[in-house]
């Protein structure tokens, strides 16, 4: 940038007061300023687009490695899940040739692990509701509400009732 002393500011701010006079120079100067000041937010509006373009490569490039290094995870998954399932086929075939040998086996004895157990219920018939810290007894007796209603219930409720005239 062009490096302005002290000494080139007065220089050229005598100049310009002689040239434009003193009339005109405050307008001037308010001209120039406002001129200034959109060049500098021109500049920084470009730099910020810059930069977010730059920033943008950037994580399109991040992406690109996560999504190969997923790829890869998830090749080396399936190659062990594969190799695994194979193996455990070979051990059941050779246990399968091996009970053939053997005396058949008995599956009733099992039986009782097959069945399904009775759903669990817990013993307390709202266990999941909040319990509040004050007790019942207290709040029927100092008259705080247990129940929430409606404004238009509370005033039907609290209503006097109609005289038959």
């Amino acid at each position: 940038m062009i490096d302005f002393g002290f000494d080139k500011i007065a220089l050229i701010a005598g100049v310009a007061l002689l040239v434009i006079g003193p009339e005109r120079l405050p307008k001037v100067a308010r001209t120039v300023g406002h001129l200034l000041g959109k060049m500098q937010r021109y500049v920084a509006d470009v730099k910020s687009e810059v930069n977010r373009s730059i920033e943008l490569e950037e994580l399109k490039k991040m992406k690109g490695q996560f999504e190969d290094a997923a790829r890869g995870v998830e090749q080396s998954v399936s190659n062990e899940i594969h190799q695994t399932s194979s193996d455990l086929r070979d051990s059941a075939e050779g246990l399968e040739s091996a009970q053939a040998d053997s005396v058949p086996h008995d599956y009733n004895r099992y039986d009782t692990l097959l069945t399904p157990l009775p759903d669990y219920r817990n013993p307390k018939k709202h266990w999941r509701l909040k319990r509040s810290a004050m007790p019942q007894w207290y709040k029927q007796r100092n008259g705080i509400r247990g129940k929430a209603q409606s404004g238009a219930a509370r005033v039907a409720r609290f209503r006097p009732p109609r005289s038959q005239a």
